[in-house]
């Protein structure tokens, strides 16, 4: 009788917390700059940056903000970060020039550990305790990954690169293109083509995927963000000249394989983060967020506010977001 009593209670609070709406709490930051590159670490900690050089971070849950310019590069769009704790983190440009710096003292400075040529573009920056992973866009017809063991401090490219067809293209829109584990990288691409490319560490071999469900033909189409979770991964993207259009936005990528969510999100969508915690699923874009209580398969608009860029915390017990004008969102359920 006490089990059921017990039972009975639990799925009453269940039901109460998933029956509100999450919101976003918003903050004041102390830059105007495009944020497309975010780390948070936990509730209280949490790095971003983006164009003119910036960086910033809080440490006490986003009442107050340290800033400033990495290296004193005003003019690079650094979309790429990754941050373990209040003092170390890594970050990437994207465009030219194409340079990591990497942060031992919280920010109050930035070292150079690498630079790649002319052509290079840096895409996504992903982190698995201390190996790391670079997407960049193709180089001599092959995709450009660098890995590093060693936290950030030295880069080197992976061995049997694969190759990427015309036109196709990897997206830094939310340095959310590729993830990794200590067995696998994982990236998705769009542009003329949308295809899901996956790399064991252990056989040092690729299996690429075509993403048919997913749009695609276009430079402005394609997957722009992957999450893994429980059951498998979830892509977002669309067409970003479209904001509102939900065609093409969504598959999830299934041991059985690729299929469309039964209710795809409200519109073109450059970020998603799995919140194991809380097993929510958000994506988010210019037109709005929106939520997933079933991995993926159903979504529901919860807010018009548009941001570019969601993550999961490292202690997996918070979801930030980053956005436009220095934008910066705390989820709230």
């Amino acid at each position: 009788m006490r089990i059921l009593s017990f039972c009975l209670l639990f799925l009453g609070i269940s039901n109460f917390l998933f029956s509100q709406s999450p919101s976003w709490e918003e903050f004041q930051t102390p830059v105007t700059s495009s944020l497309r590159g975010l780390s948070p670490v936990s509730d209280q900690i949490c790095w971003a940056s983006g164009s003119g050089g910036t960086w910033l971070k809080t440490r006490d849950g986003g009442k107050t903000w340290e800033n400033g310019v990495i290296a004193g590069l005003d003019t690079v769009d650094f979309r790429s970060i990754y941050a373990w704790d209040e003092l170390h983190a890594v970050v990437a440009s994207a465009g030219q020039p194409a340079l990591i710096y990497r942060t031992e003292d919280g920010g109050k400075s930035w070292n150079l550990v690498h630079r790649e040529g002319e052509e290079a573009f840096f895409d996504a920056i992903y982190f698995s305790g201390d190996v790391g992973y670079v997407l960049g866009d193709p180089v001599g017809g092959k995709w450009m990954i660098l890995g590093s063991s060693d936290r950030g401090k030295t880069w080197r490219p992976l061995e049997n690169l694969p190759a990427a067809l015309d036109g196709e293209a990897a997206f830094a829109a939310s340095s959310s293109s590729l993830i990794s584990t200590t067995e696998e990288v994982i990236f998705a691409t769009g542009g003329t083509f949308s295809r899901l490319h996956l790399y064991s560490v252990l056989d040092k071999s690729w299996t690429v995927q075509d993403l048919d469900l997913m749009a695609q033909g276009e430079s402005a189409k394609g997957v722009f963000a992957i999450s893994g979770a429980k059951y498998g991964l979830i892509l977002v993207g669309g067409d970003y000249t479209l904001p509102d259009s939900r065609e093409g936005n969504a598959v999830l990528s299934l041991r059985s394989g690729f299929r469309i969510p039964k209710v795809s999100p409200l519109g073109y969508r450059s970020g998603v983060a799995y919140w194991k915690g809380n097993k929510t699923v958000v994506a988010v874009g210019p037109s709005g967020s929106d939520y997933s209580l079933d991995m993926g398969d159903t979504w529901i608009s919860f807010s018009k506010i548009g941001f570019h860029a969601v993550k999961s915390s490292i202690d997996q017990g918070v979801i930030w977001a980053s956005g436009s004008g220095g934008r910066i969102g705390k989820l709230r359920l």
